[in-house]
């Protein structure tokens, strides 16, 4: 399998100082820009490892601006800093799993800078625990995550155990930045497609927009948000738009800490909301495109979402924007 790298234009992202011009002091301040990353390790080999697969052996991570991913890449291969592309701006980060996994994770963020050229670097999966910024806060386990996809085949979710080739690249700018993913020949049940996805974060908002193209109109194609069984799920619709969410107490780091996820979805795209075994479903109408957004938010972020009533007040200003401009971007 070809093997596409090229170097990323996008440097460490942190604080800049600015210089009042009244005052002498230097004052730091957040930068406001989002930033998307994609990391590989170079310079070190494919061996065999204790799980029947392969594992990337030696060598040093560094950013590349797209990759095609190798056959021998699997769930924990050690070949891709956190596992896949990271996005993120001042509020919230989240990854995607680049490998048959395909869930997309939140990292929760104690701080409003820059963080995902950090993580990983000091230890394969030290993300899992709480640091300064934060930390890789949801029990995906065998789900989507929070806004992933999938197909539902005999009420089980398909994600991408099978696929001839995947590639993925990413993008930044002043305000937006995110993840384009190329999957070819992704197999479920007897049909074979190609998919393209776009996973965007812009400056403001928690929010991540999705939009995927399919190369031919099947059923049962998902999205959804991870499902525990002592978190009651909501639901809302308006005229044109709807979400469901959850909030409570589902993070790796803590019994009490409350988080809370939501998925928009236009209503003509979606034919039922369904109770998988691990995910609250959201199955759309066979068809060739659909736009969604998720969220997550995490009350241990400055200035966070601090109880479920809050965060149902901000769900509903974002169904309400959705429903007067069609879009959060």
């Amino acid at each position: 399998m070809k093997h596409i790298l090229k170097l990323s234009a996008i440097a460490f992202l942190g604080l800049v100082a600015c210089k009042e011009e009244k005052k002498e002091e230097v004052v730091e301040v957040p930068l406001i820009k989002p930033y998307a990353e994609i990391s590989i390790k170079e310079g070190g080999e494919w061996q065999d490892g204790p799980r029947n697969h392969k594992e990337y052996i030696g060598g040093t991570f560094k950013n590349v601006q797209e990759v095609e991913v190798p056959e021998e890449h699997t769930d924990h291969s050690w070949y891709i800093r956190y596992e896949g592309p990271g996005w993120e701006n001042k509020h919230v980060g989240y990854r995607l799993y680049l490998d048959w996994r395909n869930a997309i994770d939140i990292f929760g963020k104690k701080v409003d800078s820059i963080v995902l050229p950090a993580v990983g670097q000091d230890g394969f999966d030290s993300y899992h625990e709480m640091s300064d910024w934060g930390a890789d806060i949801l029990k995906a386990g065998k789900s989507m995550g929070i806004g992933g996809y999938g197909r539902i085949v005999n009420d089980t979710v398909r994600h991408f155990e099978t696929v001839e080739k995947t590639s993925a690249n990413v993008f930044n700018t002043d305000s937006v930045s995110g993840v384009h993913i190329d999957y070819k020949g992704w197999q479920t049940a007897t049909d074979t497609l190609d998919l393209k996805t776009k996973l965007s974060i812009f400056s403001e908002g928690r929010h991540t927009k999705a939009e995927l193209n399919v190369s031919k109109a099947v059923e049962g194609i998902v999205t959804g948000i991870v499902k525990f069984d002592s978190i009651p799920l909501v639901q809302k619709s308006g005229n044109t738009w709807a979400y469901i969410s959850t909030y409570g107490t589902q993070t790796l780091v803590s019994d009490t800490d409350k988080l809370g996820m939501a998925v928009f979805y236009k209503l003509s795209e979606v034919k039922e909301i369904k109770e998988g075994k691990d995910d609250h479903l959201v199955v759309f109408n066979p068809a060739t495109s659909y736009t969604y957004y998720f969220l997550g938010a995490w009350e241990q972020e400055l200035n966070g979402v601090k109880d479920q009533a809050a965060f149902t007040a901000y769900l509903n200003e974002l169904l309400q924007q959705l429903e007067t401009k069609g879009t959060l971007d």
